[in-house]
């Protein structure tokens, strides 16, 4: 599978799981998902936002809680086998609860981009998981996913 199929996949995948709970995550509709869908859910979550705005985009529009405190970064290791991955994940986490209150903030636009200096780490861990992990994790996450696609149908 290539990596633009791997991708597709993905985007198709969790688009599906989110038109199941009915657009949007929430608290109420979680165990609707899987574990394995979950993981795969938030990777794209990761995925879209590193992509267009690096982590503190990410922590912004509100997914770190799901992403960066959840299992996920241990799913990573444990389960994906992604260990690299996983410490990458683990370094963005640890930052973000270091700077959890200003990270989340209101904030105008200006105050936003000014996080891009603020918070270097994780611009840096953005720009590490852009060139290093990108293009060979969604594969990796993808091909899982395919291979566990059985245990996610009864679930």
């Amino acid at each position: 599978m290539t990596y633009q199929e791997s991708a597709d996949y993905l985007n198709h995948t969790t688009d599906s799981l989110l038109d199941r709970v009915g657009g949007q995550l929430t608290e109420a509709n979680m165990h609707l998902l899987s574990i394995d869908e979950h993981c795969l859910l938030a990777y794209r979550y990761l995925r879209d936002e590193v992509m267009e705005g690096g982590f503190i985009q990410l922590i912004q529009n509100g997914y770190g809680p799901y992403v960066l405190l959840g299992p996920f970064p241990m799913l990573m290791k444990k389960e994906f086998g992604l260990k690299d991955f996983a410490k990458l994940l683990y370094g963005v986490s640890h930052e973000y609860k270091r700077n959890r209150e200003a990270l989340e903030a209101d904030k105008t636009d200006d105050e936003f981009m000014a996080q891009y200096e603020q918070f270097e780490a994780l611009n840096n861990y953005g720009d590490d998981y852009l060139d290093n992990f990108e293009e060979t994790v969604t594969p990796a996450i993808t091909e899982y996913y395919k291979q566990h696609l059985t245990d996610n149908k009864d679930k």
